[in-house]
């Protein structure tokens, strides 16, 4: 988590600095691919926006699922721990009680997501002061209520070799364990799916997608390392016979509180303001889900197209906000049947997404390199060579995660990384094959080069 958080940070800086040129080059709530289509030539432009597309809008929907469902049993957990825990006859919910909490999440996310823009703008606001101001008060609260913190040798140097997986290899120990900061990192496409509801959005839209990248940067790796300097007794933590019932991160702010004051209260309040905060960031995903799906339908790429780019007098599109909420719940109901399979989720979300965003920086790179128009944010000279690392890297990740987490691998422990993005693939390009090339032009052409 600590040193991989480095590394990611690193590349993922370049996927970022790529895009933000794009994006001032091409301000479109169609983003990328819109770019895509703009950068691959006349000749794959409609073939490039179309897989394009389809893994962005996928990638945003597992996001959306990844983050509420995640909310869900984090306020689980928490009602757990308030009424006992698991050790002193506190609620377990059952897989259908957790499903229900995270249908009332998504009916909130969908409300407030039909309210006008300027109340998203204030949500976007508070989300980024809630964050910043959240993670200030636990790098601070949480070190400082530790009775026991664990060395800056196991901070940054400690991989965890007994973890039941039958995973011993360090090198690929840490390797898999990029998946998280890679997740967590995604998402900043957002600011250009926004750009047509934003003043300047040449400037304000590539700025956004670097700025967010930055910050979250920073912020998640103090975090990250205020977390584990608690992390004293790795099997404990991750033992569903705790108070917690496994959950780590849960157990160990409350452990670290019923040390120092006998109570566990004050780790549902920092609980609390973690969950607050994941609420916000799946506000934020069903807005993003929202305008790639408006511009996705307006250009007719989506079945009955014509009912989702509808908006209402306050400009917001609000038929694909709430297909976006029952998309999103029903990708959680495979977590009815399968853990496993809806773990993988989380790795559609990061792949998905990362394949879209390498798609339109892959033709920057290559079929436009020298057509390519700049914007008034641009990298200059090292445009290319940013560019290709970042594609380079997304080809890292995508092969890394389709990787088994387990030996040996079995039905209960099977990635289905990439049976569920070769999928994407497969229907993406099978439909374009079979059906969509007869009719699909590519996006409307409403800007041209900034």
């Amino acid at each position: 988590m600590t040193l991989g958080w480095l590394v990611v940070a690193s590349f993922n800086g370049c996927v970022a600095l790529s895009m933000a040129e794009i994006c001032s080059a091409y301000p479109t709530s169609g983003g990328l691919y819109y770019w895509s289509a703009k950068l691959a030539g006349n000749k794959w432009a409609s073939l490039a926006s179309w897989v394009t597309g389809w893994f962005n809008i996928v990638g945003q929907w597992a996001t959306a699922t990844s983050v509420d469902f995640s909310l869900a049993q984090l306020i689980q957990v928490i009602i757990l721990l308030a009424t006992g825990g698991t050790n002193g006859g506190g609620y377990v919910a059952s897989k259908y009680v957790v499903l229900a909490i995270y249908g009332f999440i998504l009916i909130l996310h969908g409300l407030i997501n039909s309210l006008p823009i300027h109340w998203l703008s204030w949500f976007g606001q508070l989300g980024a002061f809630w964050n910043a101001a959240g993670v200030l008060v636990l790098v601070i609260l949480i070190p400082s209520v530790a009775k026991e913190r664990s060395s800056a040798d196991f901070i940054f140097t400690h991989l965890n070799t007994d973890n039941g997986m039958g995973i011993h290899n360090k090198a690929y120990i840490l390797g898999v364990g990029l998946l998280m900061s890679n997740y967590c990192m995604i998402g900043y496409d957002t600011s250009a799916h926004m750009t047509e509801e934003t003043k300047n959005a040449d400037r304000s839209g590539p700025i956004g997608i670097v700025t967010s990248v930055v910050l979250s940067n920073i912020f998640g790796w103090i975090y990250l390392v205020t977390l584990t300097s608690v992390v004293t007794d790795i099997p404990y933590l991750l033992s569903a016979d705790n108070d917690a019932g496994g959950y780590a991160i849960a157990q160990a702010l409350h452990t670290i509180f019923n040390q120092r004051y006998g109570s566990g209260v004050g780790g549902l309040v920092c609980l609390g303001v973690i969950a607050v905060a994941m609420f916000l960031c799946g506000v934020a995903s069903i807005t993003s889900n929202s305008r790639m799906g408006y511009a996705f339908s307006r250009d007719g790429a989506m079945p009955y197209s014509h009912l989702w780019h509808r908006v209402t007098k306050h400009e917001v599109p609000l038929n694909i906000v709430w297909l976006s909420v029952l998309v999103a719940f029903a990708m959680a109901l495979t977590s009815l049947g399968s853990q496993v399979a809806f773990q993988a989720m989380v790795s559609i979300a990061t792949l998905g997404l990362y394949i879209s965003y390498a798609l339109p920086i892959f033709f920057r790179v290559t079929t436009a390199r020298k057509s390519f128009v700049r914007g008034p944010f641009h990298l200059g000279r090292y445009g290319v060579i940013i560019g290709w690392a970042a594609v380079l890297w997304v080809v890292f990740i995508t092969v890394l995660f389709s990787l088994p987490v387990a030996y040996p691998v079995g039905k209960d422990v099977f990635n289905y990384t990439p049976v569920a993005v070769g999928g994407v693939l497969l229907l993406s390009v099978g439909s374009w094959v079979f059906h969509a090339r007869f009719w699909f032009k590519g996006p409307i052409v409403n800007v041209d080069t900034y």
